[in-house]
């Protein structure tokens, strides 16, 4: 694609931030200062939110674009796209709205349900409307996976594998969160796959086969960030039809919550078809990271990838 032009460009990579994702959001920051620098961007630098100075930073240095690379609170809720669309930046990921959708379990099966996607039976409450347990059970079955409802990268995520430990496992989420979700645990082969694009040039990257170690009993913070090499099978060794289902279902997903740019949506295939699991509006953008690896598998180094989310950022803006 014809860049002409992009080397008098300004682009701020926010990273860091105060979520759990910290220390991921800035490797994902880092990466993607590399990929733009790559691109041929004129000026590339990452820029901490939470860092004191950060207002004035962003309105005094005539940014062009923003890449929102913060993962978690602040970033894929929506708050830091307010802050930029007030300031007048434009910027790579969703708008408000949809983001806080995407972060919200309960909101985002909401909208996959009236989407017609298939998603597992869950329970969703707070501290006030609590339901019995043998009533989560009841829905849910004997094997859950307890989770908060806005949060990210599995933190405060347990599998209570006998409803004996659906207590505990609340207690942890609720640590995490004012609002959980039990949901039922379907097995089956784990899979993932991004979406990028808009309208027309949506598309559907690679789909990604998780292969969890066998001492993890998940894709939890610990598998997520080991060396993909041993852990994504890219593409996924499912049939022709049901791989092709999975990335329609990611896309179906990304258009469903609104979603723009690029999101990732994760997927059990079960013995009666696929389950959607949840949508990433921010995605892991680390070298150990989905994303990059499907990209590359496309045949897609991720420094394109990087400056098409930039060239779509400005699309959207008029620019």
């Amino acid at each position: 694609m014809d860049r002409t032009g992009h080397q008098d460009l300004r682009i701020a990579v926010l990273a860091g931030g105060t979520s759990d994702e910290r220390e991921i959001s800035l490797a994902s920051g880092k990466n993607v200062v590399h990929a733009l620098t790559e691109a041929g961007y004129g000026s590339v630098e990452l820029i901490d939110p939470a860092a004191p100075t950060f207002l004035e930073h962003m309105t005094g240095d005539g940014w062009d674009a923003a890449f929102i690379a913060l993962h978690g609170i602040g970033g894929e809720d929506g708050r830091i796209q307010h802050v930029l669309e007030f300031l007048g930046i434009p910027y790579t990921a969703s708008s408000p709205l949809a983001s806080g959708i995407a972060m919200d379990k309960d909101l985002s099966k909401l909208l996959y349900r009236r989407a017609g996607l298939p998603v597992a039976p869950s329970v969703t409450f707070g501290h006030a409307d609590m339901p019995p347990l043998e009533e989560i059970v009841a829905v849910v079955g004997e094997q859950s996976f307890v989770k908060p409802v806005v949060n990210g990268s599995s933190y405060g995520i347990s599998l209570a594998k006998d409803p004996s430990e659906l207590a505990n496992a609340i207690e942890v989420a609720f640590e995490h969160g004012e609002k959980v979700m039990v949901e039922k645990r379907v097995f089956g082969t784990e899979c993932s796959v991004a979406a990028v694009g808009d309208g027309e040039t949506l598309r559907a990257l690679p789909v990604v086969e998780i292969l969890v170690p066998e001492q993890s009993e998940f894709y939890d913070l610990e598998v997520k960030y080991a060396d993909p090499k041993d852990l994504h099978r890219i593409p996924a060794c499912l049939p022709e039809n049901v791989y092709t289902q999975v990335q329609e279902i990611a896309c179906r997903a990304h258009e469903a919550l609104g979603l723009y740019g690029i999101s990732r949506t994760d997927v059990i295939v079960t013995e009666d078809g696929p389950v959607i699991l949840e949508t990433n509006n921010i995605p892991g953008m680390t070298p150990e990271s989905l994303v990059p690896d499907e990209a590359r598998h496309a045949g897609i180094p991720f420094s394109e990838l990087c400056a098409e989310l930039v060239d779509l950022a400005l699309k959207r803006a008029g620019r």
